[in-house]
């Protein structure tokens, strides 16, 4: 082997694990909405949250990817404990998709069929579709299959060249000599867990150790320690992921370290003492690509049986090594970590932008219901929920501003500006709630009170204000733009209340019925309840944008309202529900 084979040899690993990287992305972005609707299994049974892990790693080809993922998800409380551990043990299962996949450049046969599955003989044709979606087609599914298709074949072309790259070792005795030396158990796991350790990813190191099977130099005996380490090795990301966050983030990192440390110490006993009792002719043969994807999955699968029964004590062993503290945890709402998938980092925002939507509306039920039954309690409640929704807005702000630089789907795009738009406009309402409980701090302070027709009208707008609030909160939540209608009918007839009921102050004050002071409480009650129909019809407007995939919000708005029989018919019934007189 020369220097022109080891550029080869480094050529061939560049794009070997660029081409795995590109294609788990792609097949991330593809998956879109089906990755999202995983998280509503996570919480159902311990079989559930495995078959999520294994779905999940078989997507994003990383089952250190995945466990970052859940140590994000147990640090942003949206996961158990127990919950992590059965989605980290179907990852380690997950994991052995790609050494199948990569098994297929083992293939050798004079069977024209046969041949065709040798990825040398089908990935041309993969990447000429590749390419040919993503730069002449204009639909978003299509152009991420098309990126599948190119990183898969840029895997396949990396490892055939890293297989003829290290084709010239067979005939190097020290390389021979080598792997002999790996057939002692505990060096070849070292080995195993050394390389994945650095190269952060079971699945590739795998791939390497089955081209480097191609020499023939590499015999069972090796290869297995290897394989058992490298299971070890893939446990270094979520560690150092896990530094800085709450104690069941952690310990859910070393959930994955001793899972995988108790297992392979066990299956490598067992297979130390089958190879001293029992001369098994198999493990001095050469390993075969396809011999060692069978060999890691028959591996993790064993392992997963193992460890899988004995997930609660696994649960007390790392609770034990990282007990609780006195001190109160700091809650992470959205975890960084989530960024390595982001359709599922989306999805956290809506969660969060859900309870946000929750907290703003109780807010504004508690400012209005103080107008008429004032409690100091309820106005620290309506200004704790004020400073909460301003911290809910700079946490999701934040987050999504940075999802929206990851390679995400044009639908997750829209979606992640129809939240950056909401947010915004839930945070105005709770200031308006704020400003409400202001004027009914102000009228129990100084003892006044509006007359009783005051008071009639101000119960009349008050509940529209409510409903119309409750419908956009409704059709954000649920995602239902058929509210949008009534939350812009309704918005309509509260902006006429407030401009009637003005008037109908203004008469009262010439009639010597009410004075300026209360004037000015019942002017700026009438302007805040304005404002915060106009929000709601934002809302309203954001979910319309989203199901049409377009931003414009008042060009949709002006739509429901342009020659609509409709609308005109709703707002008639709402005008007769809300009337003054």
């Amino acid at each position: 082997m020369d220097i022109f084979d080891l550029l080869e040899l480094i050529g061939g690993l560049c794009l070997f694990l660029f081409g795995m990287n590109y294609m788990g992305s792609s097949l991330e972005r593809r998956a879109g909405n089906s990755l999202r609707n995983l998280l509503g299994k996570l919480t159902t049974n311990k079989f559930a949250g495995f078959m999520t892990g294994l779905a999940v790693t078989a997507v994003i080809q990383s089952s250190s990817a995945t466990t970052v993922m859940v140590v994000g998800f147990v640090n942003s409380s949206l996961m158990t404990l127990g919950q992590a551990i059965n989605v980290i043990m179907g990852a380690n299962v997950g994991t052995t998709v790609t050494a199948w996949l990569l098994s297929l450049t083992g293939i050798e046969s004079s069977n024209v069929f046969v041949s065709l599955l040798k990825p040398t003989s089908f990935t041309p044709v993969l990447a000429l579709i590749g390419i040919i979606f993503t730069m002449f087609s204009k639909s978003d599914k299509k152009h991420d299959t098309g990126a599948i298709l190119l990183g898969f074949a840029t895997l396949m072309f990396g490892m055939d060249i890293m297989s003829g790259a290290v084709s010239g070792l067979k005939e190097v005795p020290e390389f021979q000599q080598m792997f002999i030396m790996f057939e002692n158990p505990i060096l070849g796991v070292l080995v195993g867990a050394l390389l994945t350790a650095v190269i952060q990813s079971s699945s590739a190191s795998v791939g390497i150790l089955q081209a480097l099977a191609s020499t023939g130099q590499v015999t069972f005996s090796a290869a297995i320690p290897i394989i058992m380490g490298q299971n070890i090795g893939t446990c270094v990301t979520a560690l150092i992921s896990s530094v800085g966050t709450n104690k069941n983030a952690r310990r859910a990192a070393l959930v994955h370290l001793f899972f995988n440390i108790i297992g392979t110490t066990v299956l490598l006993t067992v297979f130390c003492v089958v190879k001293s009792m029992v001369d098994i002719a198999l493990l001095n043969d050469s390993a075969t690509a396809f011999g060692i994807a069978i060999a890691h999955t028959i591996f993790n699968v064993a392992c997963t049986a193992l460890m899988l029964p004995l997930g609660g004590l696994l649960e007390k062993l790392v609770c034990f090594l990282v007990p609780d503290s006195k001190e109160v945890e700091k809650k992470t709402q959205l975890d960084e970590r989530l960024l390595m998938t982001p359709s599922i980092a989306l999805e956290r925002s809506r969660m969060l932008t859900d309870e946000m939507a929750q907290c703003t509306a109780q807010s504004l039920k508690d400012s209005i219901s103080a107008l008429s039954n004032y409690s100091r309690e309820l106005s620290e409640k309506v200004r704790k929920a004020e400073t909460q929704t301003d911290n809910y807005e700079d946490v999701i702000g934040s987050f999504l501003v940075k999802l929206s630089s990851a390679p995400i789907s044009v639908d997750d795009s829209v979606e992640a500006a129809m939240l950056l738009k909401v947010i915004g406009d839930f945070e105005r309402i709770s200031d308006h709630a704020r400003n409400i409980i202001g004027s009914a701090d102000e009228l129990n302070e100084k003892n006044i009170h509006f007359s009783d027709k005051a008071k009639s009208e101000l119960s009349i707008i008050s509940n529209a204000v409510l409903e119309v609030m409750e419908l956009s909160i409704t059709s954000f939540i649920n995602n239902d733009a058929s509210l949008a209608l009534q939350v812009e009918c309704l918005e309509e007839v509260v902006d006429n209340l407030k401009e009637e009921m003005r008037t109908n102050h203004t008469r009262r004050l010439q009639k010597g019925e009410c004075n300026l002071e209360i004037g000015f409480i019942w002017s700026d009650l009438l302007t805040n309840f304005e404002r915060v129909s106009d929000h709601c019809s934002n809302i309203a407007g954001a979910v319309v944008d989203l199901h049409h995939h377009d931003m414009n919000t008042h060009q949709s708005l002006k739509s429901l309202r342009h020659k609509n029989e409709e609308f005109d018919e709703l707002y008639d019934d709402y005008k007769k529900k809300y009337s003054l007189a």
